[in-house]
């Protein structure tokens, strides 16, 4: 066989009369093979000339593959809104989650204000810081308490009148 294939392979002869050579070759061999070795093997060469073929229109074909691709496009177009709904789902969720530790660290610090504020705002601590600085408790009629009406009798520091409201 490698003897074949060498043959094959020179050059300035037609493929055909190459062909031709290793068919006579294979023939003249036969006579000489024993029972159950392999067949001669044969090349035809077989030449079809498909240049004048055109191919017919298929209108039902056509119109499959139209109805095909749009039955594609419609189930693609679905599989990504269904997409984008769980993404937004999951992108949200997370924004939600994110949220409530936000609002539970904010009641947390609120809570520690509101002791801070009750803890500062005691009487007895403010009295005592009082003390300490040198004050003492007031004298009756030192506090003005500001919602309440003041007497037009008692005395004022400085008073101004403008024309024409009295």
């Amino acid at each position: 066989m490698a003897a074949c294939a060498t043959n094959y392979f020179e050059g300035g002869r037609s493929w055909s009369a190459r062909i031709a050579e290793h068919n006579a070759a294979l023939m003249a061999e036969q006579p000489l093979r024993r029972r159950r070795m392999r067949t001669p093997e044969f090349h035809f060469i077989k030449r079809f000339d498909n240049s004048r073929l055109v191919k017919a229109p298929d209108p039902v074909r056509a119109r499959e593959m139209r109805v095909f691709s749009a039955a594609v496009a419609v189930l693609f177009s679905l599989v990504m809104v269904y997409g984008l709904q769980h993404f937004y789902a999951i992108e949200s969720s997370y924004h939600v989650e994110s949220e409530k530790q936000v609002l539970e660290q904010l009641r947390e610090q609120n809570r520690l204000l509101r002791l801070s504020e009750a803890e500062l705002a005691q009487p007895a601590r403010i009295d005592r810081m009082a003390r300490q600085f040198g004050l003492a408790a007031p004298q009756p009629g030192q506090v003005v308490q500001a919602n309440a009406r003041p007497d037009p009798n008692a005395p004022a520091l400085a008073q101004l009148t403008t024309p024409g409201t009295e």
